[in-house]
């Protein structure tokens, strides 16, 4: 009997020396903390409190790369593990060649929620506590799993832990409270994410900001180096109220069929609401789903117009359309039902299209809309068959390629900008080490940036060509 009670005692005191708790519940791993209090020397309202504006200058500097060092606990990163396992563990070694196959294997995990778990975060010396951190991809994030590179991407939420630990209620890293750490999956220049957020934003589109940085991360075995990142703004954090002054409307993260709008593709569950959930209510999606395929298009064409332009910022789409043909992203709308948000303004009343994810940008010879003529769309992609059948709408459409050339995408500036961040990231670049990289070698960083400043030329020449300049 004294030995039992020996053994209980030993575990209960075990229990409450730690400040985690793992279960299997349903076959997902689940993390349980136990609330309690912590110090919080660094904190200060500017640095970690919610009543200050995101600082933009010191998050999103673009004059340097900046450095962050992630402390993780070997038990949790353990946990990480273990939960990726779980659930991407399935290899795409043997898979028809092309994307569609990876995405297939994709769509069976793609309720997948990669767990939260604390860490400290720190940056010019100062800490940010229990910080949430997590997991976060779709193809990319199982195909680099499943490829043995551990540099992944993460997504970080400053007061994920909030309710466990009191003390950090609220807590903001210079006025954000979420951000994405994107590991630049599949480019060897390091640049493509970046670049290509900020041509829509200064092509007058909403964009979110975005940086370089380089990440150390300390998971139980000292500080490894992950290398070279693209530091995100979070679109329902921050994006929305910056750029367009309200974020009350919904925000819709569509994925899956319905994000093509094609007929008989409607699924509400596919229209992932970022905010507004308890209300439920999807009826500008769904006006806009129902205009685009009503069956007087053609009959009626002036009226179907004033009313999908009574609902949808068409201009705005026809611009973001001709900056993505130009630039050449493929990963997206056109090719793929995914990367992309909808945001009903409410100062217009209007769906507005934002783009998203944009690591596959600035290259060809991938996907299927590429062309500037646009005569792959077919009616699977009705947002822009149907608009680009519309003579009016085509002609806004050339404007916009035109403009966007001319103002955003020309040669000389492309190129400088290119050859500024080549030297900016080229140490940090040739630093990556084997098995936290996608470079193939130091070469393979200076040739894709070559191939980048070669494809800005390309691009410009096919616009010229196109429009008969």
């Amino acid at each position: 009997m004294q030995k039992i009670l020996f053994t209980l005692l030993i575990l209960i005191v075990l229990f409450q020396s730690c400040d985690l708790l793992v279960t299997e519940k349903e076959s997902e791993t689940v993390l349980e903390i136990i609330s309690e209090s912590i110090e919080t020397p660094d904190w200060t309202e500017e640095t970690h409190g919610n009543d200050v504006e995101p600082n933009y200058d010191v998050v999103f500097s673009q004059n340097e790369v900046l450095e962050f060092n992630i402390v993780i606990d070997s038990e949790y990163w353990d946990i990480m593990q273990a939960d990726l396992e779980e659930n991407l563990g399935q290899s795409t070694v043997g898979l028809p060649p092309g994307r569609a196959a990876v995405d297939d294997l994709v769509s069976e995990v793609s309720d997948f929620d990669p767990i939260w778990v604390p860490c400290s975060f720190q940056f010019e010396g100062l800490e940010w506590y229990k910080v949430g951190i997590r997991f976060k991809g779709n193809s990319s994030l199982m195909s680099a799993y499943n490829s043995g590179i551990e540099k992944l991407s993460f997504k970080l939420d400053f007061d994920e832990f909030e309710d466990e630990y009191p003390d950090i209620k609220n807590q903001r890293f210079y006025g954000f409270n979420q951000l994405n750490l994107n590991n630049n999956f599949g480019d060897q220049s390091l640049m493509r994410e970046k670049v290509g957020a900020d041509l829509f934003r200064d092509f007058g589109l909403v964009s979110s900001q975005t940086t370089f940085c380089f990440i150390n991360v300390d998971y139980g075995e000292g500080s490894q180096y992950f290398g070279v990142y693209a530091l995100v703004e979070e679109m329902d954090d921050s994006t929305i109220q910056d750029q367009l002054g309200d974020d009350s409307g919904n925000l819709y993260k569509p994925d899956g069929d319905a994000a093509s709008f094609a007929l008989g593709t409607y699924e509400e569950g596919e229209f992932e609401k970022k905010n507004n959930e308890d209300e439920a209510d999807y009826s500008d999606v769904l006006a806009l789903y129902d205009i685009i395929n009503r069956d007087d298009r053609e009959s009626d064409q002036a009226g179907w117009m004033a009313d999908l332009e009574g609902v949808f910022n068409v201009d705005g789409f026809l611009k973001w359309l001709a900056a993505n043909t130009v630039m050449q992203n493929w990963d997206t709308y056109g090719n793929m039902t995914h990367n992309y948000y909808l945001y009903n303004n409410p100062e217009t009343g209007l769906l507005n299209w934002i783009p998203w994810d944009n690591n596959e940008a600035l290259q060809d010879g991938k996907g299927t809309i590429y062309s500037l003529d646009l005569e792959q769309a077919d009616d699977s992609w009705p947002l822009i068959r149907y608009l680009i059948d519309i003579s009016s709408y085509r002609d806004i459409y050339h404007g916009y390629v035109q403009q966007f050339v001319d103002e955003v995408f020309n040669i000389s500036e492309m190129q400088s900008s290119y050859s500024s961040y080549y030297t900016l990231l080229k140490d940090y670049a040739y630093a990556e080490e084997p098995g936290f990289t996608f470079l193939s070698s130091d070469s393979g960083f200076d040739t894709a940036v070559y191939t980048l400043k070669d494809h800005v030329e390309e691009r410009n020449s096919a616009v010229d060509s196109y429009l008969g300049n």
